[in-house]
């Protein structure tokens, strides 16, 4: 069948011709301060449930209203800025979570809460698109590695994250979640020297010559093709993010009801598996630019199977261990699925990628909102078995074509 042809403004694609890890390392830093935030809602989860005498319910509705919140706007935010870039958005993103953090700490009522998580998932929505697009300009052609470097911040931000709250909101209280407001101030003025390279970029562009005629997809394949290789990547999405929640969310509350640990020793075995999750990310993005995108993709989902299925039937120790190991394989896919994305789709990074932040996200509240009325009607031991399966989704990998982008 005939490709598909129309113009594409090139002038999307970087001006630089190496790779240019300072600001690489920047914008994961970034990365690493915006979600380092983000982490400390799942963290005080057990302090809130005593404290507002919260059903596990309740607990997945505070995560939908921010996984929402943090997923409806990202493709409308990554479509805007494929067409108007904005450098301003990356620190008007981190204020909107500024502000969602105060109000955190000062919350009185559940509706209180709910608004001020809603703060912080729109910052989050308004960050990661262009984010993303100042990750793939720095890359100078090698996009793993570049969306690697870029995720292993927000990785080792949400494993920092349960870390830090431990030690400061756990002992001291929820008005202490205010002293994370420093880490937003911080972004902004970091990401607003990143903004300044990227307008110098955005400028640049401009006087480059007028676009050319290429491939709307993905060469050698058709719209049908490609569109239903996205599906099969949003449901890869899904079978990961839906058991991110059951960790990121329930972990905790499974150690402490299951082993009868404390709160802030369970936050430590949340940390654990947090730095697993940004270890695996670090290998995943370059893997995928040695071996392929498909081949890293097939071994982070359903390599993760038998690790998964195992881990409610052991003790404490082996459960820590098995986590460590998922959070390893399991993470190393998201890189490879969104370079891959890209692929299929040249010329809409930010529309991309906000297309798979946001489903990932949304994947993740609902599935949190899911789980905890099953925890609620069951029990969380019942929620991690059921969420054992969800990585065998991982064999429609097999119906991807093989795509080798530039």
């Amino acid at each position: 069948m005939k490709t598909m042809k129309t113009t594409i403004n090139t002038s999307t694609s970087p001006i630089v011709k190496g790779t240019v890890y300072s600001i690489l390392f920047a914008i994961s830093f970034g990365h690493l301060l915006n979600d380092l935030m983000q982490s400390v809602i799942p963290a005080v989860y057990p302090m809130l449930k005593q404290q507002f005498n919260l059903t596990f319910t309740q607990i997945g509705l505070i995560t939908l209203v921010f996984q929402l919140s943090a997923s409806i706007l990202q493709p409308f935010v990554g479509n805007y800025t494929d067409r108007k870039p904005n450098p301003q958005s990356l620190a008007i993103g981190m204020g909107f979570t500024l502000l969602g953090l105060l109000s955190l700490s000062i919350a009185d009522q559940f509706a209180f809460l709910l608004s001020s998580v809603a703060l912080i998932g729109i910052g989050s929505s308004v960050f990661h698109p262009e984010a993303s697009r100042v990750a793939q300009l720095a890359s100078g052609g090698k996009k793993g590695l570049a969306q690697s470097i870029f995720q292993v911040g927000g990785n080792a931000g949400s494993a920092i994250g349960p870390l830090m709250a431990a030690l400061i909101v756990i002992p001291h209280g929820q008005g202490h979640i205010r002293w994370f407001a420093a880490f937003a101030i911080g972004g902004m003025i970091l990401l607003s020297f990143v903004g300044r390279w990227y307008k110098d970029n955005i400028a640049e562009r401009k006087r480059r010559p007028a676009p050319v005629q290429q491939s709307v997809y993905a060469p050698g394949l058709t719209k049908g093709r490609v569109l239903t290789s996205i599906v099969i990547l949003l449901v890869l999405i899904f079978s990961k993010y839906f058991y991110m929640a059951s960790m990121s969310s329930y972990f905790t509350f499974y150690l402490i009801d299951k082993f009868k640990i404390g709160i802030q020793e369970s936050q430590f075995y949340l940390f654990a598996f947090m730095a697993a999750v940004a270890l695996g990310t670090i290998v995943g993005g370059p893997l995928g630019d040695r071996y392929g995108r498909k081949v890293i993709i097939w071994v982070s989902i359903l390599g993760a199977a038998p690790f998964t299925l195992l881990l409610p039937h052991v003790g404490l120790v082996l459960t820590v261990a098995l986590a460590m190991i998922i959070g390893v394989i399991i993470s190393s896919a998201f890189s490879a699925i969104l370079v891959y994305a890209t692929d299929l789709v040249p010329g809409k990074v930010g529309t991309i990628a906000g297309l798979f932040f946001g489903f990932a996200f949304g994947m993740g509240g609902v599935g949190s909102a899911l789980l905890g009325y099953v925890a609620d009607h069951t029990s969380i031991n019942y929620v991690f078995q059921i969420c054992a399966y969800l990585p065998l989704i991982g064999i429609v990998t097999g119906f991807l074509p093989n795509v080798k982008g530039k």
